[in-house]
């Protein structure tokens, strides 16, 4: 857990410390308003209830938001082709930086999952899928896309499934 908390403070930038401290400011604002008008019960409630929002919801949502608006990439699933003679797929995709701003890393995650004609394990298949692949692809500068191939093994599923791609970049 330690690990995670220094690698999550150690890929932080400018605009995530501005967020963060803009949040902090906005929840002391709020409260020396609210012990301000401290006369007028309810107003000085709502402001309080106010600021822990902003406290509490604010850094979240909006480093999740400011996140998918500088990093925005997609991912294009090219072709997929299960070998006969290993157990193995080979996955070829791209991925293009649609930001304003050069990736240094793009973390491209390779997702694969069963499929169901049941509603709820459709959804149930995407959230827990068989295979999960990680690689990283470096240095993609604005508007470029960069063509990768993955050979996901051992898989042996003789069944229908999905494939999606996914890439959180900085």
């Amino acid at each position: 857990m330690k690990e995670k908390i220094t690698a999550f403070i150690n890929e932080l930038i400018t605009y995530d410390y501005i967020l963060f401290g803009s949040s902090f400011a906005l929840f002391i604002i709020f409260i020396i308003l609210a012990l301000i008008l401290r006369k007028k019960i309810g107003l000085a409630i709502f402001l309080v209830l106010l600021s822990f929002t902003i406290l509490l919801i604010g850094p979240t949502v909006g480093y999740m938001e400011m996140h998918k608006y500088l990093f925005k990439n997609s991912t294009t699933l090219i072709s997929e082709k299960k070998l006969q003679f290993s157990d193995a797929i080979v996955v070829k995709g791209s991925i293009k930086n649609e930001s304003e701003l050069d990736f240094k890393s793009c973390k491209i995650t390779v997702n694969i999952h069963k499929v169901s004609k049941n509603i709820i394990r459709k959804h149930l298949y995407k959230l827990k899928p068989m295979r999960k692949m990680h690689f990283i692809e470096t240095d993609i500068s604005i508007g470029n896309s960069k063509e990768f191939k993955v050979i996901v093994e051992p898989f042996t599923y003789s069944k229908e499934y999905n494939i999606t791609l996914g890439a959180k970049c900085k």
